[in-house]
């Protein structure tokens, strides 16, 4: 009686194995050969700036950011990505700024003076606005500000941040006005000792104008009385 099995050495069952393993095997391509390939093109490395060079951190927070659109009186979205608050290594002015964290653009960059108040957002303790007069976009622009962080602890870090750098830039601008007022009572000074002493000449100089009349008058005089 013939079995319906087919027989260890069937051919066609043998072929239909060996197709079945070299469909599963790995392509010749995909071997390591060990060889190594040169690059066609050779890419030097650029040395990439970031305009921040000459500037230290005092913050480094992950963020996003929001700013007013007057025109459809709403809240839009800048950006997810970074705020820096960064100070200036040789004038000590301090920026902030906002780069989305792809692309790297800049949505904030401004300075943070004397005037700057960030207040939290009366509907959400991980978020604080402010106005600020904004370059972003390579234009000045008023701008009114809504950044929201992960945590509170990250929102009052950056709050408490701003209001110190803010205070610290009104000492250096009441500084910088006393300064001048001194320069400007000192020039006044050397202004008034410069117009005694040009009085003094004149002054001078008319004693002597009359004198040399005087004796002139005279000499005419003489030869007359003398006749």
């Amino acid at each position: 009686m013939a079995s319906s099995t087919p027989s260890a050495f069937d051919p066609e069952h043998t072929k239909k194995e060996r197709d079945d393993e070299e469909e599963n095997s790995p392509a010749a391509d995909d071997e390591d050969t060990g060889a190594q390939v040169a690059p066609i093109v050779k890419l030097e490395e650029v040395a990439v700036t970031t305009g921040e060079e000459d500037e230290d951190a005092i913050i480094d927070l992950k963020s996003k950011l929001y700013r007013f659109d007057k025109d459809s009186n709403q809240w839009k979205e800048r950006g997810t990505g970074t705020v820096k608050l960064l100070k200036h290594k040789d004038t000590g002015k301090v920026r902030l700024v906002f780069r989305q964290s792809r692309t790297l653009k800049i949505c904030a960059n401004h300075l943070v003076i004397a005037g700057t108040k960030v207040q939290e957002h009366p509907g959400n303790d991980k978020s604080c606005i402010w106005h600020a007069t904004d370059f972003a976009d390579e234009e000045l622009k008023d701008e009114l500000f809504c950044i929201r962080f992960a945590s509170v602890e990250n929102c009052k870090t950056f709050m408490e941040n701003v209001q110190e750098v803010a205070e610290s830039q009104s000492k250096e601008e009441s500084k910088d006005a006393s300064e001048t007022a001194k320069l400007l009572d000192k020039l006044n000074v050397e202004e008034d000792k410069t117009e005694g002493s040009a009085k003094e000449a004149s002054g001078d100089a008319s004693v002597n104008d009359k004198k040399e009349k005087a004796e002139t008058e005279k000499k005419v005089a003489e030869p007359a009385s003398s006749a």
